[in-house]
């Protein structure tokens, strides 16, 4: 159950950045919606890690 699930993420994931590489060559709005959508997760993913590596060291 667990491989079900990471192969759904990991699908989901790549059409993201599929979408993000069709909005750069001008895709219709659809895809520029999920394209948003995935940059916006991606910062969101980023800034925790940076948070979480500026907690370590404050210990």
């Amino acid at each position: 159950m667990t491989i079900i699930v990471l192969l759904g993420v990991l699908l989901l994931v790549i059409a993201g950045c599929v979408c993000v590489v069709w909005t750069a060559r001008g895709g219709p709005r659809r895809v520029r919606v999920v394209a948003t959508t995935t940059t916006a997760a991606g910062e969101l993913v980023s800034r925790s890690g940076k948070r979480r590596r500026s907690n370590e060291g404050q210990e």
